[in-house]
This record gives C-alpha cells, sequence and structure tokens, in this order.
C-alpha cells in the first residue's frame, strides 16, 4: 500500500475545493464516529468506542513549549497526532490579545461598502474591559503532523496537522448548527484558523440564510485578512460562498460596550475562537431576560485549559437550571443545554465547564445525539413512505437520542425536557476541548479524496 503524504498547502488545496456536499459527507462520517464513541461499549469491539481511545500525553520543555500526543482508533485504522504549542506571548510579555496580534486603526467598520470608517483610537475606555488572552496566533496554531496507520498497523498517510486541527473541529461544531431553525446572524469572536474554517463551513451549509455576520477581533486588520482570505482563497469548481452582510468591531470604538451588547444581543448564532482568559462579554447580556428572549446555539472551542474561559460560568449554570415551566419567549424555554465533545475530557479541560462547578450528569455528549448514517436513512425512506418529511434533511448529520440515553434517563421518564425543541430553537451551549479520533477520523476521509483527486504526493512500498 502506497504512503500519502499531504503538506500543508495540499491540506489547504484540498479542503478549499470542498462543496458543499463534500462537507455534509465529512460531517456525517465524523458523527458516526462521535456516536460510536459515546455510545459503544467494551464488548461492541467498535474501534471508535471511546474504551479504544488512549489519554493523550504532554511533554513541556524547560523554555515553555509544550508538545501534545494524541493517539486515537477508528473503524479503519490507528493514528496519533503530535502537536506543539508555542510559548505564550503572554508569558514573555504583558500585552494580551485576543484571538491575534497586530494592530488596527479602524475600530467598526461595515467591509461591505466602499468606504471604512475609522474611529479614534484614543477613546475613552468603556465600562467592560476588554478579556485578556493567551497568545497570539502563534500559540492558537497547533503545529505538527497527524500519522495514519491501516488496521494492521501498516503506515498510510502522513499529513500537515496546522489545517485540518482547525476544519474539524468546526466541522464538529457545524453539526448541530446545520440543523438550527434562525441562523440570520452569525457573531464570531476571533479572526485566526478557528475563526476562518467556522466561517467557512457556517457560509457553505446555511449561506443563503445567513444575512449578517460580524466578527468581534482587537485587531481590525487580522479580521479584514479573514474576510478577504474567504473571498479570495482558491475555491475549486463549483464552490461559491454567500455573501451576508458583514461588519468587524474592535474594542477600539468609543461605543464597543454598546456594539458588544447590541451585537451579542441580536445574535442567533455565537462563535468563540480565542484563547481568552476571562469571559468576552458579561454575563448580563445573555442571562437576564431581554437577553433570553430568543435562543441562541453559542459554540466555544478557543479555550483548552482549565483557566481559560472564554463565556462566563453564570450562562452555563442558567442553560442546566431545572425548567420550571417559566418562559420569556414563545420558542425559547429559560432552561437549555450544554453539549461536549468528552464529558471526561471537558471535566479536565473546558475551563467553562470546570469554573462554572458543573458534573457529567449536567453535560450530554454530542454524539449521544446524533443519528447514524444507517439510521438516517432508514428514517428518511420511512418519511418517504408516510409522505411526511419530520424535519429531516436530504443529507447530513440528523438529530436522534440513542437507547443508551434513553436508559439513563429512566424507563419511567419518557420526556426528553424539550432537549431537541431547545437544540433546534433554544439556548443550545457546545463545548469542545478536541479528540485525536476526530483527527483520524477526519484526515482518513481526506487522504481518500486525496488519493481520487491526485493531490499530494504518494510513495509506494513505504
Amino acid at each position: 500500500m502506497p504512503l500519502t503524504v499531504l503538506t500543508d498547502s495540499d491540506v489547504s488545496e484540498l479542503l478549499h475545493s470542498l462543496t458543499r456536499q463534500n462537507i455534509l459527507d465529512l460531517q456525517q462520517s465524523l458523527a458516526d464516529a462521535l456516536h460510536y464513541y459515546s455510545t459503544a461499549i467494551e464488548e461492541d469491539f467498535n474501534g471508535c468506542g471511546s474504551s479504544y481511545q488512549p489519554l493523550r500525553t504532554s511533554l513541556k520543555r524547560s523554555d515553555g513549549q509544550t508538545t501534545l500526543f494524541m493517539p486515537a482508533s477508528s473503524n479503519n485504522g490507528l493514528g496519533v497526532k503530535i502537536v506543539t504549542l508555542a510559548v505564550p506571548d503572554s508569558e514573555k510579555q504583558n500585552t494580551p490579545d485576543i484571538g491575534s496580534a497586530g494592530s488596527g486603526a479602524a475600530s467598526l467598520a461595515s467591509v461591505d461598502s466602499l468606504s471604512v470608517s475609522q474611529a479614534s483610537a484614543n477613546s475613552s475606555n468603556t465600562a467592560f474591559d476588554s478579556p485578556a488572552s493567551v497568545a497570539s496566533t502563534q500559540n492558537t496554531t497547533p503545529r505538527g503532523s497527524l500519522t495514519l496507520l491501516d488496521r494492521d498497523g501498516a503506515p498510510r498517510a502522513m499529513l500537515n496537522a496546522e489545517e485540518i486541527t482547525a476544519f474539524r473541529t468546526a466541522l464538529a461544531s457545524t453539526m448541530m448548527f446545520k440543523k438550527r431553525h434562525n441562523v440570520h446572524d452569525v457573531l464570531v469572536f476571533g479572526a485566526g484558523k478557528q475563526a476562518y474554517w467556522h466561517i467557512r463551513l457556517a457560509l457553505l451549509l446555511r449561506g443563503p440564510e445567513i444575512h449578517r455576520l460580524n466578527i468581534i477581533n482587537r485587531s481590525f486588520d487580522r479580521a479584514q485578512q479573514l474576510i478577504d482570505k474567504l473571498y479570495s482563497s482558491p475555491t475549486g469548481d463549483g464552490v461559491e460562498l454567500a455573501r451576508p452582510k458583514k461588519q468587524i468591531i474592535t474594542n477600539g470604538h468609543r461605543e464597543y460596550e454598546r456594539l458588544l451588547k447590541a451585537t451579542v444581543r441580536e445574535s442567533s448564532v455565537i462563535f468563540c475562537t480565542t484563547p481568552s482568559l476571562s469571559p468576552l462579554f458579561p454575563a448580563s447580556h445573555l442571562t437576564n431576560p431581554e437577553g433570553r428572549k430568543k435562543g441562541r446555539y453559542v459554540s466555544l472551542v478557543g479555550s483548552y485549559k482549565p483557566h481559560m474561559i472564554e463565556i462566563h460560568p453564570d450562562i452555563l449554570k442558567q442553560n442546566v437550571a431545572p425548567d420550571h415551566g417559566r418562559h420569556h419567549h414563545k420558542h425559547a424555554a429559560e432552561g437549555g443545554a450544554v453539549i461536549v465533545d468528552s464529558v471526561e475530557a471537558c471535566l479536565k479541560e473546558a475551563g467553562e465547564i470546570i469554573q462554572a462547578g458543573l458534573s457529567g450528569h449536567e453535560l450530554v455528549e454530542v454524539g449521544e445525539l446524533i443519528m447514524l448514517n444507517k439510521e438516517a436513512e432508514r428514517k428518511r425512506v420511512e418519511c418517504q413512505s408516510r409522505k411526511s418529511s419530520e424535519g429531516l434533511d436530504d443529507h447530513g448529520v440528523e438529530l436522534g437520542e440513542c437507547e443508551q440515553r434513553k436508559k439513563k434517563r429512566g424507563k419511567n421518564n419518557s420526556d426528553d425536557g424539550g432537549l431537541f425543541e431547545w437544540l433546534q430553537r433554544g439556548n443550545v451551549i457546545y463545548k469542545s476541548v478536541g479528540l485525536g479520533l476526530m483527527d483520524v477520523v477526519v484526515g482518513g476521509d481526506l487522504v481518500k479524496l486525496a488519493d481520487e483527486r491526485r493531490v499530494g504526493t504518494r510513495i509506494e512500498n513505504f
């Protein structure tokens, strides 16, 4: 079997050529793996089961650099991702930043207009202090490689891991986003690779339904570069991105506090992609009655250590509070749901979960809430025979509670507490710290595509 080698440019070329259907197929493959991760027991001998996923190991050098070793098993083979995180700039000097280093003269701009409005850099401080971040882009972009082996342990592929890490995170994060009823106003905190891939996948999956895209980042220039890259990168045949109204907001604007509050309140989807050490906005923006008038999908993927946090713990606490039947809005129950990629990993590493004091029974793994591809197809066939859609899409990931989760709730408890209503309309927080399984599954699928499209280098008889 040949060894496929994909450089960073090879991976980028491949990812930018993906169509909407390609994204849906990759998401379903990842969804199947996460379903097995959350539901398979050791007796099933399923390669994606949690019992076959070793804990990752970290090695910290004297200069502060940390290298992560993330082995994983899938149904198609084995793999290990080895990535190194650079020394945080904040440990070198006291120059905290959100998402990236750099400075920009503009603090608020509608990037669709011909003229970009400029605001004074010497504006007075607002009541809300901008959160500190652990580093610049250097820290938020893990560098290393992903090595894949077949079922017999023979080398199958080696990939540069820089772009894949951000892509697979966004791929999982946009699974539930795909099923949201309202995605009109999308807000993104940060302007790094994670922000880029969340925006790109959101536009590919739901582009015509997204009316406004707001980016909040300390550096205006970096946010502008992100938007420029979205529409200038090689996209491949048939790949076009929708062009919603776009706005960049930075903390240099004299009315930043008001703009932050208004933008958060108006949002129906919030992607947080920054390595922040404190909340990106006050909890009251979402916890008080005015902030709860609409349901939102909030994805937290930027923080990855217990001391890091992107939203205030009170927001998570409110989401898991028992619903007492009070509704601030007919479509949004007071309660909500907190969904994670891995309960075990998030209880150890996710700052928002840890600082909110949440326990394992208050969290739901995303793998427990998604249908296997074969089950989704069976459901679609049944609906076609009854001439009823039941909210199912033609393709892609579908929601469906697994039998194991139903058993956890008890035989006499048939009510899911409105969970699926919340997943589609209510207040949902998704927290991810990343699993090696994601890299192995997505990496394997990308290698297949690369071989089909003759991208990368193949070494025969390796």
